[in-house]
């Protein structure tokens, strides 16, 4: 069993939905939920990385820990590199990147994540797949996708359906990519040094800078799905419909 950090970056001034960490959901703010769950993984340290003194006593309230980072973060890693710089963490500690919007993470795959980069030291970081069920979802832009090689490592990741069927008929088990990390604080430190690269900037994932680097991004089957995302207003009225009463 791996030992780990979770650091949840949540910055209150998100374009689509300002101020989603803070909103409310079954009498608590959607951060602490996700805050709950980094607990419930089993991490040995969880940490809030933000802008806003707001989320901070959120935090600090929940039993994490808090830091303030800068406001102009471009990504959620960003902001979690300069959270790992700040608190000086050892080159090999693991870090797992769970967003601040994702109130439902189940603390399973957060385990997965920290458990499947520490068995793997040739692994530069790791994240999680899903098979895709609705075929809407497959030309979906918002629905990010994933194919890997025979070893479960990342080949591509695309807003595009990928791989193109070029026949009729074809049963390709497309897949789903999650949006969680795992890294080593000295990668993480690296990465985000990294400038972004062309497929980066035009499909608008940063992962893709991992394999533009040339390195190994383990993407496994996660053992468990995350429920709803809070990106949009439309997400948090349904969160609040569906949550467990």
């Amino acid at each position: 069993m791996a030992e780990f950090t979770v650091i949840i970056p949540a910055r209150y001034g998100a374009s689509r939905l300002p101020g989603k960490p803070m909103l409310d959901l079954a009498g608590i703010p959607v951060v602490q939920h996700v805050i709950n769950r980094a607990h419930d993984s089993g991490a040995t340290r969880v940490i809030v990385a933000t802008d806003d003194a707001r989320i901070k006593n959120v935090a600090l309230n929940a039993g994490a820990e808090a830091v303030m980072t800068r406001a102009d973060h471009p990504s959620g890693t960003d902001r979690i590199a300069e959270t790992a710089q700040i608190l000086s963490l050892p080159d090999e500690e693991i870090i797992i990147n769970v967003q601040g919007d994702e109130p439902d993470m189940p603390p399973e795959l957060i385990r997965q994540m920290a458990d499947s980069l520490a068995d793997r030291p040739e692994i530069s970081m790791c994240t999680a797949c899903t098979p895709i069920i609705h075929a809407d979802s497959i030309n979906n832009p918002n629905v990010v996708k994933v194919v890997r090689d025979k070893n479960d490592i990342a080949l591509y990741f695309s807003r595009a359906p990928i791989p193109f069927e070029r026949d009729e008929g074809g049963e390709f088990a497309y897949r789903r990519h999650l949006g969680i990390y795992a890294y080593r604080a000295k990668y993480l430190i690296e990465f985000a040094k990294t400038p972004a690269c062309a497929l980066e900037q035009s499909e608008k994932l940063e992962q893709l800078r991992v394999l533009y680097r040339g390195d190994k991004l383990y993407c496994p089957d996660a053992i468990k799905s995350p429920g709803i995302g809070i990106d949009t207003q439309a997400d948090i009225v349904r969160a609040r419909a569906e949550w467990p009463k």
